[in-house]
């Protein structure tokens, strides 16, 4: 066996299989249960993988750590189309959402970096940019 993974029709238990990836053996399950993953093969209780499935595993991964997707979303990801909303259609949903998170981050450190370099010495009682701020918030709320 390849130290990249299983070649040809070479299968490799859960136990490994979760172990590459830094997961539990029970996170499989469940993404099975789920119907994200599915076994090459499968005997009784015992499931082994082979290099689609561990594929399938890293894009499963890939998507929740860094594309901060949803085990809902990935599946209709990998589903292609679920009740008329297509794979796009949920890529583009979470990006609206990371982006939007991206906007609310850079207030937090604009916010932030003015009251590490305001000059007053209680700039949370009185500078008053962050009275602006707070004045400008409460104006929204009440309308």
């Amino acid at each position: 066996m390849s130290s990249h993974g299983p070649t040809g029709d070479e299968l490799i238990g859960i136990g490994e299989t979760a172990a590459r990836f830094g997961l539990a053996g029970s996170t499989l399950r469940y993404w099975e249960e789920r119907g994200l993953i599915s076994p090459a093969e499968r005997r009784g209780r015992w499931r082994r993988y082979g290099p689609r499935e561990l594929h399938r595993i890293g894009l499963i991964q890939l998507w929740r750590d860094t594309g901060l997707m949803s085990l809902d979303e990935i599946a209709a990801v990998l589903a292609g189309t679920v009740r008329d909303r297509t794979w796009r259609s949920v890529v583009l949903g979470r990006l609206e959402m990371i982006e939007e998170q991206q906007r609310r981050l850079a207030a937090a450190k604009e916010h932030l970096e003015h009251f590490l370099t305001c000059p007053d010495e209680h700039p949370a009682d009185n500078c008053p940019v962050l009275r602006e701020m707070t004045d400008v918030r409460l104006a929204r709320q009440s309308a």
